[in-house]
């Protein structure tokens, strides 16, 4: 762990009731840049404690919407997380896939207007489809010491990120079961455009991902 970072770790613990679930929190900034989003560690984790990194979702967070998986993920990981006594979810401030909250809501009122996904909606309106990058998630999970994770996600962006930082991964893919049509379609549009594992049901455990893992050359693209 970098200095600010043990600093800000130690200096931030406070206790944190869910649901009824009391735990030990602590907080410090991603990359020790709060820009960047910011670190929760759950308990005291180790290698091959949970992990969750997560993008910043107004609507799906604060609104309630239901036209995306955004707070049914953020929900069922802090919800293993504290099932399992540690790990940690890394909140980044990536809103709208990287291209902030306005760009999202053009993006909506393009789908909306043309009967597109928003992927294609981002595309005709010259915004990057998905500008997110996770290095620097990867960056503050190595400053936790950690070498060894189970990644709760349906994105293979996020596994390959850590694995090419050296962080062996296990993939546990979140079933969130969609709020609406309109999700449905969203997460189907995620499978089909951009190749998140996207289940049907409570998913088998995934494979685990090393170093020796061969990146998709399009992932790889993807990652800054």
């Amino acid at each position: 762990m970098t200095a600010a970072a043990e600093t800000s770790a130690v200096d931030t613990g406070h206790r944190f009731t869910r649901n009824g679930h009391e735990s030990q929190v602590r907080v410090f900034a991603v990359d020790d840049n709060p820009d960047l989003g910011h670190v929760l560690v759950f308990g005291d984790p180790v290698d091959g404690c949970l992990v969750r990194i997560h993008s910043r979702c107004l609507y799906g967070e604060a609104l309630d919407s239901q036209d995306c998986d955004c707070g049914p993920e953020l929900r069922k990981s802090l919800d293993l997380i504290q099932q399992a006594g540690s790990g940690v979810l890394v909140y980044l401030e990536q809103e709208g896939r990287g291209a902030g909250l306005i760009a999202k809501a053009l993006g909506y009122r393009e789908a909306e207007r043309t009967g597109s996904d928003t992927f294609t909606a981002y595309r005709n309106l010259g915004i990057p489809v998905d500008s997110r990058g996770y290095q620097h998630a990867a960056k503050s999970l190595q400053d936790l010491r950690l070498s060894r994770v189970r990644l709760l996600t349906n994105n293979p962006d996020k596994v390959a990120a850590l694995v090419r930082a050296g962080i062996e991964v296990k993939a546990e893919p979140l079933y969130t079961p969609p709020l609406s049509a309109r999700a449905a379609a969203y997460l189907e549009a995620k499978r089909r455009r951009r190749g998140h594992w996207i289940p049907t049901s409570e998913p088998e455990p995934a494979p685990a991902f090393t170093a020796e893992w061969t990146v998709d050359p399009q992932i790889a693209a993807s990652i800054h």
